[in-house]
């Protein structure tokens, strides 16, 4: 990745916006669907990689990753 970029996590359950400084300062947003988005800038490849373990680390399940084009 040569610039930050903006990524979408989806994963299955409600997170507490509590969790979001953890989640490299990712935005959270409950869907009413029982789903949780998560949403926000990432710097690198290094951050990107630190977001999919730590969703792995609190064994949540992994519905979806988008990155959200600028242009």
């Amino acid at each position: 990745m040569d610039a930050p970029r903006v990524y979408e996590f989806r994963v299955e359950g409600h997170l507490a916006d509590r969790w979001s400084e953890w989640f490299e300062g990712l935005a959270i947003c409950n869907d009413l669907n029982g789903d949780s988005i998560l949403t926000g800038l990432l710097t690198d490849q290094a951050a990107l990689f630190g977001v999919l373990t730590r969703i792995h680390d609190l064994n949540l399940i992994l519905i979806s990753v988008h990155r959200i084009d600028s242009n």
